[in-house]
């Protein structure tokens, strides 16, 4: 006999109160309801049930058993209707947490992709750079840029977020020749005022790993407010690839130390942890692990 099938007679018997009470439920005769408890007792060999003509009740050992089996039985449960959601079709409300550049300049010029894939999924979008668990905030999916403190949250590692050095043509024709990082420290250096960046630069070149302390006049928490002070030739700017590469190939920002490359930086998605996740956030997962797993240049 099908050992689950078992299980779950045995516990309907127990919560009915009689043989015969299951039998209606599982549309069968009590003798079979009889002889699926006998399987199980033959099997583990010990009784289950005292009965008598009137009534029946657990034994201890049944007592204990039964309890077992209830918790398998919802872990069944559990992983069918896990296999009826893959099936189901990704709809709702789906709440994106990210940094504002990474928001504007890579993920927004992809999220079409994922909507028009899955017409029944209406998205929302917080963009900000400041660190918030936007998780418990009720953020369905989160990209973080840099090292993960330790987290209960899962973490799906994406291509390494790349930064590029560069600076308006008026600002190197007016100032001094840069050769080295260490040249920085005598140059308006534009500050983003979160992580390290707002007072430390790293560069990986021919004389290996350095870093060089960088003094601002001014500081801003938006990359892209950075990028037109940089554009005006207020200074040195160091953001991302996707915010300043259209800016160099239109000839508004020149690379500076081409030769020295800002070590890159882990960008994850994060989500909490869900047994049972929903359709609209595992297409998502997947989206933006094919988007953003590889990207150009991220090597």
């Amino acid at each position: 006999m099908d050992r689950l099938l078992s299980m779950a007679v045995f516990a309907k018997a127990v919560e009915l109160g009689s043989f015969s009470s299951a039998a209606e439920v599982f549309r069968m005769s009590p003798q079979l309801v009889g002889k699926h408890v006998h399987m199980l007792e033959q099997h583990l060999g010990v009784r289950l049930l005292n009965r008598t003509t009137r009534r029946q009740r657990l034994t201890e050992i049944g007592a204990s058993y039964y309890a077992k089996v209830k918790l398998i039985l919802s872990e069944v449960e559990s992983a069918e209707g896990l296999a009826a959601e893959s099936k189901a079709r990704p709809s709702g409300r789906l709440r994106i947490n990210a940094p504002v550049s990474f928001g504007i300049h890579a993920l927004m010029p992809r999220l079409t992709e994922y909507m028009d894939t899955y017409p029944e999924v209406q998205v929302e979008v917080s963009l900000v750079n400041r660190y918030v668990d936007a998780l418990e905030e009720g953020a369905d999916a989160v990209f973080r840029v840099g090292e993960l403190p330790d987290s209960s949250r899962i973490a799906r590692r994406l291509a390494p977020y790349r930064l590029i050095l560069c600076a308006a043509p008026g600002y190197l024709k007016a100032h001094a020749p840069i050769k080295s990082p260490l040249d920085l420290v005598s140059h308006e250096c534009l500050g983003f005022a979160y992580t390290e960046l707002r007072t430390h630069w790293s560069f990986d070149g021919p004389e290996g790993l350095m870093t060089v302390p960088v003094t601002d006049r001014l500081m801003i928490d938006s990359g892209e407010a950075l990028l037109m002070a940089a554009r005006a030739g207020m200074g040195l700017l160091l953001q991302p690839a996707e915010l300043v590469e259209p800016e160099i190939d239109a000839g508004r920002l020149v690379r500076v130390l081409p030769k020295y490359h800002p070590p890159t930086r882990p960008l994850h998605l994060l989500y909490a942890p869900d047994r049972q996740m929903i359709p609209k956030l595992r297409s998502f997962i997947e989206f933006a692990v094919a988007a953003f797993g590889t990207r150009k240049g991220s090597g």
